[in-house]
């Protein structure tokens, strides 16, 4: 039997100066529940100091633990390390710079506990001229996800999922993108596989004190061309099972 009830999975990569105040954040909610839990940072071959403020933390926390990428590999793919790496039957991630905030640890794991599979954040955002260009584009993709894959989630985007881990272990093995795309993929393939899946609103507030990893522009049509090319794939896969 575990030592934990969850295990929350940290994926990082150039978090800077904001970091370590971030992840007392994190850990101070971590504190409320009522979990055992262990953190988890994946970090993802940073060009910063990102490493050596995860190895300080680690060291002085029991409960905390680190695997450090050799080459950088993606946010997809360090996700997975650390769902492999978990050692509670729930687990799940949520993006560092808190954007999405922290208080929401709880209420996911209790979806979790309460027998979904995979709990999935659903982005509200808070209204800043900034944010339209982000936003139009996130309501656009979601829209397409919608309508290629059919999946019933509003935002497989979102920096915050939850998994019932021995049901997501089944589903890893599966997905080939390890990148941005790896959050869509991993949304498709749950409900394709039959898992129960439930999305959680969420407010999001941008970070105008953090510069972002995610440029909009190339970004946006990478994921794009990414869903183009996996929808034809999934209609392809369908229509040869059907015959």
């Amino acid at each position: 039997m575990s030592a934990y009830d969850l295990s929350l999975i940290l994926p990082c990569y150039n978090e800077g100066p904001t970091f370590e105040d971030n992840v007392k954040r994190i850990i101070l909610e971590l504190k409320k529940t009522k979990y055992k839990w262990q953190l988890i940072f994946v970090e993802d071959k940073s060009g910063d100091n990102t490493r050596d403020v995860i190895q300080k933390i680690v060291r002085k926390g029991d409960n905390c633990k680190a695997i450090f990428h050799k080459v950088n590999e993606g946010r997809g793919k360090a996700v997975m390390d650390g769902i492999k790496a978990a050692e509670a039957p729930i687990c799940g991630f949520i993006d560092v710079d808190c954007e999405i905030s922290p208080s929401c640890i709880s209420l996911f794991a209790r979806e979790v506990q309460r027998g979904t599979d995979l709990v999935v954040g659903h982005r509200f955002y808070e209204k800043r001229l900034k944010s339209i260009s982000r936003v139009v584009a996130t309501r656009v993709y979601a829209i397409l996800v919608r309508t290629l894959l059919g999946l019933p989630i509003e935002d497989t985007e979102a920096g915050c999922k939850f998994f019932n881990r021995k049901k997501i272990l089944t589903v890893l093995p599966k997905v080939n993108d390890y990148k941005w795309f790896w959050d869509t993929e991993i949304c498709a393939r749950s409900c394709w596989e039959g898992l129960k899946v439930s999305d959680v609103p969420v407010l999001f507030i941008r970070r105008l004190d953090k510069k972002s990893t995610v440029n909009l522009v190339s970004d946006s049509l990478d994921y794009f061309i990414k869903l183009i090319k996996f929808s034809l794939k999934f209609r392809k896969t369908r229509f040869n099972a059907s015959r």
